[in-house]
């Protein structure tokens, strides 16, 4: 399963609990969707960087009446970064449930406060 696929699954899950919100961190390009008779498929046109959320911000943003909680989500296999540690870390710090889930059922216990 890939992490895509794994992000999903937990979406549908959570949102049985509370609102989830999937979030993109760090650089990405952002323009007009054009076709490209050349390639034979959609480019971006008039392209422009754009900064996400800061490096290391987890994947998923669960919100319910008792706050927030952050999400990581990998694989089994799966590398968390440093970034991403220390992220998470802080938003412990702060009060907040988060944590690394690499199944529905670690989602769960982090949005119960039990991971």
């Amino acid at each position: 399963m890939t992490e895509h696929e794994l992000q999903n699954q937990i979406r549908a899950a959570l949102s049985e609990y509370g609102k989830v919100f999937r979030t993109n961190a760090g650089e990405f390009w952002q323009g007009k969707r054009v076709w490209s008779r050349e390639l034979q498929a959609p480019v971006i046109s008039d392209a422009r960087k754009v900064e996400g959320l800061p490096h290391g911000f987890s994947d998923l943003l669960f919100l319910d009446s008792q706050g927030a909680a952050f999400i990581e989500v990998k694989t089994k296999t799966g590398q968390v970064s440093d970034q991403q540690k220390k992220f998470l870390e802080v938003m412990r710090q702060d009060g907040h449930r988060a944590g690394v889930a690499r199944s529905v059922e670690d989602a769960i216990k982090i949005i119960k406060g039990n991971l």
